[in-house]
């Protein structure tokens, strides 16, 4: 065998392993580039998922928080449409006729008058509108007209004698119908 064809033959030798190395070299570098592409789907969908769930808890916060911020806005309208209605009240019992405001008056006084004994001094108190009607009240009566209080009308009363407080003022029996009735209320005017 001469010298040229073994030269040749390590040279075939050497070119078929090279193609060799090349071809694992290339299956590897394949199998690796497939990999990354496969780890870069996976992350790719990874974060495609953890942004539409932070897109979902964001939408559900601004949901929620602008859910809360009507509810808010109506209780505070129905508030304010309740304290309108009460403002009402309070003028339409401020504007009773003197026929209607004797009547009622004169109904509050026995009433406040009842819870004393016969024989204690009473002093009572009315607005200062109110004042001539409520002498006229009280002449016949174990009671007398000591000053005026702030009110809508109707009568305080009280005695040294028995240390006793009694409001029957229109403001008290109102407050006491409000909070009685303020569910009914509610519900007709805001037909819940």
């Amino acid at each position: 065998m001469s010298l040229d064809t073994v030269v040749e033959d390590v040279r075939d030798e050497a070119r078929a392993r090279a193609e060799e190395i090349r071809e694992a070299a290339e299956a590897e570098a394949d199998e690796i580039v497939a990999e990354a592409e496969s780890d870069a789907e996976r992350i790719r969908e990874e974060r495609l998922a953890e942004v539409e769930r932070q897109i979902d808890q964001e939408r559900e916060q601004a949901l929620s928080s602008a859910k809360l911020e009507a509810k808010q806005r109506r209780l505070s309208a129905r508030r304010d449409v309740l304290e309108d209605v009460r403002d009402e009240v309070e003028a339409a019992i401020e504007s009773l006729d003197d026929d209607r405001r004797r009547e009622l008056t004169e109904t509050l006084l026995d009433a406040t008058l009842a819870e004393f004994d016969d024989d204690e001094d009473v002093a009572v108190y009315t607005r200062p509108e109110d004042v001539d009607l409520l002498e006229e009240l009280v002449a016949d009566r174990n009671a007398e007209v000591d000053g005026e209080i702030d009110c809508l009308g109707g009568v305080v009363a009280e005695s040294d004698t028995s240390r006793v407080r009694v409001n029957n003022t229109f403001d008290s029996v109102l407050e006491t119908v409000w909070d009685d009735e303020l569910k009914n209320i509610s519900e007709r005017l805001f037909d819940q």
